[in-house]
């Protein structure tokens, strides 16, 4: 609880990876995937409630066995490719009410640190952010990326290149979405139906901490970087 407000914790794990088959399951410094956000939320001191929304019967199981509370099996339609993380937040809301904040924590981010969800669920309600979504600083400029025309020219991809200094530190700071954490009002998500919109605080994470792992590299710089933590 934080400021008088209940919080879920959610962990969606879905059975289906192409990138990696059995992704959440997957070892990672010993530890499966999965293992990794649930410490993570387990440590916490604003998180009421953690459970973990999955369709997949092994996924459940081993949630379980990591303490983690598995109230419910995911239903099939929304375990699709088609399937949203807000479609699976809101039948965790409707099958749970009465919490008043929702953190989304992915299992595919697993270098994200109990105190970083403690961090951003302070911000969530120090500045009262309808939601709040983790970012990091982009690698790659936007204002240094190009997309060609029919005859092969260079246009910028974004805006207008034109007068601009083109040197990495006269640019204007610029973030990305890194998918380890979402916050939100759960009224406002309920009448919303987003994680992210114009009402959405940033809550800024280190580059090391920001891997999400799509794919076995992904997964080889997450270890590189636990075993030199």
């Amino acid at each position: 609880m934080i400021d008088g407000k209940r919080v879920l914790a959610v962990v969606p794990a879905r059975g289906g990876s192409k990138g990696i088959p059995g992704k959440n399951l997957v070892l990672l410094c010993g530890k499966p995937l999965l293992q990794w956000t649930i410490e993570a939320a387990q440590n916490s001191r604003y998180v009421d409630r953690l459970v973990l929304s999955s369709d997949d019967e092994t996924i459940c199981n081993v949630g379980q066995q990591l303490g983690c509370d598995v109230p419910f099996k995911r239903p099939k339609i929304l375990a699709s490719d088609d399937a949203t993380t807000v479609d699976v937040i809101k039948d965790t809301v409707d099958r749970l009410p009465n919490f008043d904040i929702v953190v989304v924590l992915q299992p595919t981010s697993p270098l994200r640190r109990s105190e970083d969800v403690d961090q951003c669920l302070r911000m969530l309600v120090e500045k009262n952010y309808c939601s709040i979504a983790s970012i990091t600083k982009v690698k790659d400029h936007p204002f240094l990326t190009y997309k060609t025309s029919a005859d092969g020219f260079l246009e910028p991809f974004v805006g207008s290149s034109a007068g601009l200094s083109l040197r990495r530190q006269d640019l204007p700071e610029a973030y990305v979405l890194n998918g380890a954490m979402y916050a939100v009002q759960t009224d406002w998500f309920i009448s919303k139906l987003a994680l992210v919109s114009d009402d959405t605080g940033g809550f800024v994470m280190p580059l090391e901490r920001s891997v999400d792992i799509d794919d076995w590299p992904d997964l080889a710089t997450a270890e590189k970087l636990l075993r030199n933590d």
